[in-house]
């Protein structure tokens, strides 16, 4: 049994990975598309409008992203969002830690179907 500092610290890693997966792919997919909006960012990564909302904000305010008017064909005003140089070397950062942490999760899951594999293994044997 997991004690309960332990549970809170999986928990705490596991939000800022799921953050960092959000934010990694809200920088993709305004690097490839800049004149996405909000709510189409959030329909295309199925990820709420709020945590899109959340992790935009949080990658203007930290210099990664900045934000232009533009006027779209309709004659609305919209946004675009841009990488800048730092933006860019951010999403090369949380690419690199995820797929680190991604690389562990694999070896682990690796290890546990082996364990499941040489325990299904003699009952197989024995049914037939």
């Amino acid at each position: 049994i997991m004690n309960t500092s332990m549970q809170n610290s999986t928990e705490t890693s596991r939000s800022a990975s799921a953050r960092q997966e959000i934010r990694l792919k809200v920088l993709r997919a305004l690097e490839e598309n800049p004149e996405l909006s909000q709510r189409q960012l959030a329909a295309q990564l199925s990820v709420s409008l709020g945590g899109v909302n959340y992790a935009v904000k949080a990658l203007v305010e930290r210099g990664f992203v900045k934000v232009k008017n533009f006027s779209r064909s309709d004659n609305k005003v919209a946004y675009l969002y841009v990488l800048t140089p730092s933006g860019l070397a951010e999403k090369v950062s949380v690419a690199t830690a995820l797929l680190g942490r991604k690389l562990e999760e694999y070896e682990v899951l690796t290890s546990e179907i082996e364990a499941l594999k040489s325990e299904a293994a003699p009952r197989d044997s024995l049914e037939r």
